[in-house]
């Protein structure tokens, strides 16, 4: 005898002997669309209601898996407009990803300046972070971001060039998760940081403009896909003088 299909109400009935909730099971399938390309970043998804009747469950149900998606920054729930792929813009990368604001409370975008770019053999360290086979190669950006006409950080990014082919030979926007996003697909969901307070190095000190030694913050961020991959490994120096770090929990 053939066991009757998996309905929402029976899938709900069983989430209490460990089975997953039907909504993270639709938020599943959609991240896979997301992480395929089926939307761009900024293309509307069709409306609950299609959704709904498109994966065989109810309108409540696909309502609560977008809300979940919109709660991790992966989509945007706009009123009487629908949901819309969350882009990579400067508004929202300053607002999820950049974290230093001004004594003063202004937040700005910094503008960049690429020292210099190079593809590689990874290092040890490189290899750890981005869980990287043994003989992997890396794209480094090294690069100075600047308020206005002052200095105020300084960072050196290790990219997977498995992930980011290419990524060498081309000009190095000032906004690179867009870049991830819109020509190699990658967006990046989350990150990880550790913060340490420390001297400037001599090599560090020259970029920012400051004598050896002056304080600063250093931040050591892995920048995850959808996936959970590991897409970049980013340590920034940062003069704080002028600026803090905010951390903001939603």
């Amino acid at each position: 005898m053939t066991a009757p299909a998996t309905t929402e109400t029976g899938a709900a009935a069983e989430e209490g002997l460990g089975f997953r909730p039907l909504y993270a099971q639709v938020r599943d399938r959609l991240i896979r669309r997301l992480v395929d390309g089926v939307w761009a970043p900024g293309e509307p998804l069709p409306s609950e209601m299609q959704l709904a009747a498109e994966l065989g469950v109810s309108q409540g149900t696909v309502r609560k898996a977008l809300d979940a998606m919109a709660a991790e920054n992966l989509v945007v729930r706009r009123q009487g407009r629908g949901t819309f792929v969350a882009r990579h813009d400067e508004e929202r990368i300053m607002f999820q990803f950049f974290k230093l604001v001004g004594d003063d409370g202004a937040r700005t975008f910094p503008q960049s300046r690429v020292l210099s770019v190079s593809a590689a053999r990874a290092n040890a360290g490189e290899r750890d972070a981005l869980k990287l086979e043994r003989d992997a190669k890396v794209v480094r950006i090294r690069r100075l971001r600047s308020f206005g006409e002052t200095p105020a950080i300084v960072e050196t990014l290790t990219l997977p060039e498995t992930i980011f082919p290419g990524l060498s030979a081309m000009e190095i926007p000032n906004n690179l998760y867009g870049l991830y996003a819109m020509h190699f697909g990658v967006t990046v969901a989350s990150t990880r940081e550790r913060i340490k307070a420390v001297a400037t190095c001599a090599q560090d000190a020259e970029t920012l403009g400051v004598p050896a030694g002056t304080p600063a913050l250093k931040i050591d961020r892995l920048a995850l896909s959808i996936e959970r991959q590991p897409v970049e490994w980013r340590v920034s120096v940062c003069l704080t003088e002028r600026f803090h770090y905010l951390s903001e929990l939603r």
